[in-house]
């Protein structure tokens, strides 16, 4: 019973200082949001940027870089160098009240948008 003790204060010490740790910070309620990677950025500007020219209403794009797979490329396209490929979801209105959709974006020598492309799944 003598070792049950240090054993329960131990316990009792990490759930306590979990507890600090998740009430410290802000306590506004809302989560703060994520900056996005330099290479997700890039690609959702030049996608958007594309996007607004033909369809006005679309202001904004949420791409999930949580499920995003960045892959670093060494490849060519003719004679066009390939630096990075990202793949993620992506929706057309920030509030994914639409259909989620595949992106992709190809990305060149200094990061130089070389393609974007959405498709409906």
């Amino acid at each position: 019973m003598i070792r049950f003790v240090p054993t329960a204060l131990l316990a009792f010490a990490l759930i306590a200082s979990g507890a600090q740790a998740q009430t410290a910070g802000p306590t506004s309620g809302a989560q703060a949001e994520k900056p996005a990677s330099p290479a997700v950025a890039l690609c959702k500007n030049a996608a958007l940027s594309t996007l607004s020219a033909r369809e006005p209403e679309i202001k904004d794009i949420y791409v999930d870089e949580d499920g995003a797979t960045i892959a670093v490329s060494e490849t060519k396209v003719e004679d066009t160098p390939v630096t990075r490929i990202i793949i993620a979801e992506a929706y057309l209105r920030t509030d994914r009240s639409d259909k989620p959709r595949r992106f992709l974006c190809l990305l060149g020598e200094n990061d130089k948008v070389l393609l974007t492309f959405f498709t409906a799944r």
